[in-house]
């Protein structure tokens, strides 16, 4: 029988257990923060980048190119998952996130030094992509490292609140991140920022490598980690015991579909998207949307742990469930408020003037070359956040109404953008109308929405599944959802409000996901807070009772 409490708690020395435990959650949640700061300092300066590194074909183009490419860091995430998810099953939990945080620090300060587009050409995207690609693969192995160190270390009614201070580290990154820029920006001029003063959040990542390194060295390994492998039960081949082997598989399909998917379209609605929403649709002022996304994290993120707390007592399952149901039906209504409280300029034109457009042969596109007039026309409001109403009228020509009215357009497209500010629609976001108060309070409900779903999720995940191949097995489905489900939000969002001209319409993805993520987990997923953690099998019969011998 394998030693710890009942419940798979591990033994603790006597007198040292609060000074572990915080020596634990601090050092995995420090080098946890600085690695998302490092892989999100990216997406703070995606417009930026995409002026520096893409071809100056449009704007429109470069923007759609650096969120592609901040995707391809998403995209491998799960590849990354199961290389690090092998290495901490086989070899050890600290060993695969130290080397972790090596690949993603590295990779991050690389991106400061890299030439530009207009310096070496096709050359500069090309490895823009590939340092993404290098950051994607190091964070598919660091939260599954930082959060299992962290719950085998914890005692058994403690895990959703030990690991919940491993789930506001990417919030916490986020938020550097977001800091770290708007300092920089404030300090320079907007010619030297664009010329050289985005590589320094970057190349600061140097710092934070060194500090992540020496704190995550001085850490000891897992200790049900080490008794498993001092027993001989460590897997030999954690790949295959978790993908080919149907009683894990099952369960890790479970856990993306019922869990991590839902959770992750809601993370990213919250946090990330609705900085694109506010800069690039609603045209606040960068830095003021910044700040103004930094309030709502720092008051949100306290939810975090007070989530995890409360799914010690009452259960992992209902918390998630309720915050996927909750965000699934809130999310357009909080979105438009966020409009009203930034731009209620365009809220009382789009009212008092909507707009529509028909035609035939009529797409968006993303650069101009052999454009049609209507191809312009949607391009040019879809750029200007202003939304618009488009239907598809085969074999009739391009029609544009303002408020019923007709509105010829050429090439030139002055005739629209004249009848625009006619109408009374912002070229941007005027500052003095903000309602900062409420918007910050829209952004904060957003957040909460965040917590209920992601506060509890980490523990959850590792009481899912058994020691031997916890690693591999947690990270993948979380990656899986994260990374595609999650990570891909801006971009399919993006493309669904260029081509439908509502700027809500990227809001349906999240939507959508999150409900049925809601739905499959009701059903299928079993709750996990009572289980024992030491165990090499899935327990048999109810979710909740003590493991069977034949678990330990």
């Amino acid at each position: 029988m394998i030693s710890g409490d009942a419940t798979g708690a591990p033994p603790r020395a006597p007198g040292k257990g609060r000074y572990n435990s915080f020596r634990i959650i601090g050092g995995a949640s420090l080098g946890a923060l600085f690695e998302w700061y490092d892989f999100y300092v990216y997406g703070a300066l995606a417009s930026v980048l995409g002026h520096v590194f893409f071809p100056p074909i449009d704007e429109s183009f470069a923007f759609f190119a650096s969120l592609a490419a901040f995707g391809a860091g998403f995209a491998v995430r799960p590849f990354g998952a199961l290389v690090f998810g092998w290495l901490g099953d086989f070899i050890g939990r600290k060993y695969a996130f130290l080397l972790t945080i090596l690949v993603m620090g590295s990779s991050t300060a690389l991106v400061g030094l890299l030439p530009t587009y207009e310096q070496i050409g096709l050359a500069a995207p090309i490895l823009l992509i590939i340092l993404r690609l290098a950051q994607g693969l190091a964070l598919g192995g660091e939260y599954g490292g930082a959060a299992i160190f962290v719950a085998e270390h914890a005692p058994a009614n403690r895990r959703g609140l030990h690991t919940s201070w491993i789930q506001t580290t990417a919030t916490l990154g986020f938020g550097l991140s977001l800091i770290v820029v708007l300092i920089c920006r404030a300090s320079l001029s907007p010619a030297e920022f664009l010329e050289w003063g985005w590589r320094l959040p970057f190349i600061a990542s140097i710092l934070l490598l060194g500090l992540s390194v020496y704190i995550r060295v001085r850490l000891h390994e897992s200790p049900l980690f080490t008794e498993l492998k001092a027993r001989g039960q460590t897997s030999k081949q954690p790949i295959t015991d978790s993908l080919l082997r149907w009683r894990n598989l099952r369960w890790m399909l479970l856990a993306l579909f019922g869990a991590t998917a839902g959770q992750a379209v809601i993370w990213y609605a919250g946090q990330f998207y609705v900085l694109f929403f506010l800069q690039s649709t609603l045209k606040v002022p960068h830095d003021t949307a910044t700040l103004l996304v930094a309030a709502g994290l720092l008051l949100g993120t306290p939810f975090v742990v007070l989530f995890g707390y409360l799914s010690d007592l009452i259960g992992r399952k209902p918390i998630m469930i309720a915050g996927c149901l909750i965000a699934a039906v809130s999310l357009i209504p909080v979105f438009k408020g966020l409009t009203l409280a930034t731009n209620p300029a365009l809220v009382r034109a789009s009212q008092a003037a909507p707009i529509s457009v028909s035609g035939s042969d009529c797409s968006v596109m993303l650069w101009r070359s052999e454009a049609t007039i209507c191809d312009l026309v949607r391009a040019q409001l879809s750029r200007g956040g202003i939304p618009y109403e488009w239907e598809t009228s085969p074999g009739q020509p391009l029609s544009v109404k303002i408020a019923g009215q007709g509105i010829p357009v050429d090439e030139t497209l002055l005739g629209l953008t004249m009848a625009l500010r006619t109408a009374g629609y912002p070229e941007r976001a005027d500052p003095a109308q903000i309602n900062f108060p409420l918007a910050i309070g829209l952004l904060t409900v957003l957040m909460t929405f965040v917590a209920m779903v992601y506060g509890p999720i980490a523990a959850f995940l590792v009481e899912l599944f058994p020691t031997r191949v916890r690693f591999t097995s947690l990270s993948l489905p979380y990656h899986l959802g994260n990374g595609w489900f999650g990570g891909m939000l801006p971009v399919i969002a993006f493309g669904m409000v260029l081509e439908t001209g509502n700027i809500y319409a990227g809001l349906w993805y999240p939507i959508i996901v999150a409900a049925a993520s809601a739905i499959i987990g009701f059903f299928f997923l079993n709750e996990t807070y009572n289980r024992n953690l030491m165990r090499v099998t899935h327990p048999v019969g109810n979710a909740l009772s003590p493991a069977s011998s034949s678990d330990t």
